[in-house]
């Protein structure tokens, strides 16, 4: 049998009766699909691929008996975030999982143009944009939260994946700025700083090839402490102990120095 799996049950009534999760497809955003499902909220799935994203709401209706509704949406595309505002209009939204992302290793002068704005439009612009309309949306409705998916480094930095950490930067910052200014309105934010998991941009990224200091910690762990994180409404949630103990420890001068390393050492890195 497999091993079982970590859950943290959230309010439907608070969070429900519908969710978003974007880049819901594999990895965290799956996960956070799953887990909500379990709660007994219904889903929009939102990426790239629909045949993946209608295998999971067949999967999770069939589990545990949630709607759920596909959006095919690149969200590297400035029309993608138009695509979820329209395709959502209709329902009682009560969360979003802003989620999507992607990092892009490499050295930052071999990037063109073109592949900055599409990195800047996905990793920071679309979760901005859609945290505006679904936070107006809440606050209209007398409640609802917002979940940023970031990452360590966004605040210290990543050699060799500039762009992508000065994306997640941006993240956390907005999720601090607004955790207050929300708040008045009865509208949440939290925004999860995701450590080191295993989801596949591990490989995606090469990062197998290179030593890392920690274990990767297990996908419905970091979700589950996410969510915990998001019914409490803190404003930051860095999941794992030792990454948490880490973080507080160590200088960001010496993490931007071993993530860099890390970053080079990769099997994708782009010279």
């Amino acid at each position: 049998m497999g091993e079982s799996k970590m859950t943290t049950n959230v309010d439907k009534g608070r969070f429900g009766p519908w969710a978003v999760v974007t880049g819901a497809s594999s990895g965290l955003g799956r996960e956070f699909a799953r887990q909500l499902a379990h709660s007994g909220i219904n889903l929009v799935l939102v990426a790239r691929r629909g045949d993946e994203l209608e295998a999971v709401g067949v999967d999770l209706r069939r589990m545990y008996g949630v709607d759920y509704r596909v959006i095919v949406a690149d969200l590297s595309r400035r029309e993608a975030v138009d695509t979820v505002v329209s395709g959502t209009a209709d329902l009682d939204v009560g969360l979003l999982v802003s989620n999507a992302g992607a990092g892009r290793p490499g050295n930052f002068l071999a990037f063109c143009s073109d592949d900055l704005t599409e990195i800047v439009q996905l990793n920071a612009l679309s979760h901005t944009v859609l945290t505006n309309h679904f936070s107006k949306r809440f606050k209209a409705r007398g409640g609802g939260a917002t979940l940023l998916v970031s990452a360590m480094g966004g605040d210290s930095g990543i050699p060799y994946n500039a762009i992508a950490a000065a994306t997640k930067g941006l993240i956390n910052t907005l999720g601090k700025s607004l955790h207050a200014e929300l708040k008045a309105f009865g509208v949440g934010i939290t925004v999860v700083v995701v450590s080191p998991t295993e989801t596949p941009i591990i490989d995606k990224m090469g990062l197998r090839a290179a030593p890392m200091p920690i274990k990767p910690m297990r996908v419905d762990q970091c979700v589950a402490e996410a969510l915990e994180g998001l019914k409490r409404n803190r404003m930051m949630v860095l999941p794992g102990r030792l990454y948490r103990i880490m973080n507080a420890l160590m200088p960001q001068s010496v993490m931007r120095s071993m993530t860099g390393r890390m970053m080079r050492r990769s099997s994708v890195f782009l010279s």
